[in-house]
């Protein structure tokens, strides 16, 4: 199965609150087992449980047991995120809790269905309910989350989006904290983690961004999302080792096998059950780069073709014909 990741920006925001509040950088990443250079990039990805372990350490060199609450209230996600920039170029609240939901897999992977947020409507209100697995395994998680959900629309002048806030996990010692931050009643040990919405405030016009960012912003992310879903299949793990090595001729399945830590055998297997082949997966690559380069006259043919793999431009030029039916010449021309 897959490991769980989270967004690189959440990760360096947490670090960056944890060594405010006095814990060293050094330490932290040397407990977490993070690279300072992986946190250099907001849509890297970083390991789940790295994360977990960046937020346990920063409890304690921090002396802060409620650092999560502490993040979700004082962190702005559009700072570590691109959702929180989406978030910003909504009309309303209610479109924007729509675009965080879409999009949340951006900033942290988990366990459970597609959205991982749901509205339930129950005793004559409306719940928003995070239907993560296990959410006790980590409940820092839910602490930070639905303090960003509550906190972050107070700058847009929402000034009590919550009624009421349920958990699932037990009472910490710092609970006067949840209802400090939360600013309305808590229960704990409830039957699930759940926010109770004040339905007046989902009109709410926010607007930060102008309208057409909105459309910039979403297209990225969509592409970001497609890049995160493929990297989970057999396939997207394989076209994203043959990227960097393509130009080498170095493309063959015995070495991607080997840098995957599989077997050649069990790579054909499990790429068979995606219904696809290591050469189909190749070709296709190659086709799809070879049209970038062209198209966008960003090489020249003799260039693509040493670029995608091809040792003779005359077997890129038989390549081409058989994809497109032209010659890659005529297609530069075109375009």
């Amino acid at each position: 199965m897959p490991k769980l990741t989270v967004a690189a920006g959440l990760a360096r925001g947490l670090m960056e609150l944890a060594v405010s509040k006095g814990a060293s950088q050094a330490e932290l990443l040397a407990r977490s087992g993070i690279a300072a250079e992986d946190l250099t990039d907001v849509d890297r990805r970083i390991p789940f449980a790295k994360y977990v372990a960046l937020m346990r350490a920063g409890q304690e060199l921090a002396n802060d047991p409620a650092l999560a609450l502490h993040y979700g209230e004082t962190n702005d996600m559009s700072r570590i995120s691109i959702v929180g920039l989406i978030a910003d170029a909504c009309e309303t609240m209610a479109e924007a809790m729509v675009q965080v939901n879409r999009f949340g897999r951006l900033v942290v992977e988990f366990d459970g269905p597609k959205d991982r947020f749901k509205i339930v409507a129950k005793d004559g209100g409306l719940w928003t309910v995070d239907t993560r697995e296990n959410p006790n395994a980590f409940p820092e998680l839910t602490e930070s989350t639905f303090a960003r959900a509550i906190c972050g629309p107070r700058r847009f002048g929402v000034t009590s989006l919550a009624k009421a806030v349920h958990v699932t996990h037990k009472a910490p010692a710092y609970r006067a904290e949840y209802e400090r931050i939360y600013g309305v009643p808590v229960t704990f040990e409830a039957e699930w983690n759940a926010v109770l919405m004040d339905e007046k405030w989902m009109t709410h016009k926010i607007a930060v961004q102008p309208r057409y960012v909105f459309g910039i912003l979403s297209e990225h992310a969509d592409a970001l999302l497609k890049s995160l879903e493929n990297s989970k299949t057999v396939r997207g793990r394989v076209e994203s080792l043959l990227m960097p090595i393509l130009h080498k001729g170095e493309a063959n399945m015995d070495a991607i096998a080997e840098k995957i830590g599989l077997s050649r055998q069990t790579l054909f297997r499990q790429l068979k059950a995606e219904d696809t082949t290591f050469e189909k997966v190749l070709d296709e690559l190659r086709h799809r780069l070879a049209l970038q380069y062209l198209r966008g006259r960003k090489a020249s043919v003799n260039e693509t073709a040493y670029l995608v793999g091809f040792s003779e431009p005359a077997a890129f030029s038989r390549a081409f014909k058989r994809w497109t039916g032209t010659n890659p010449r005529e297609m530069r021309k075109i375009n």
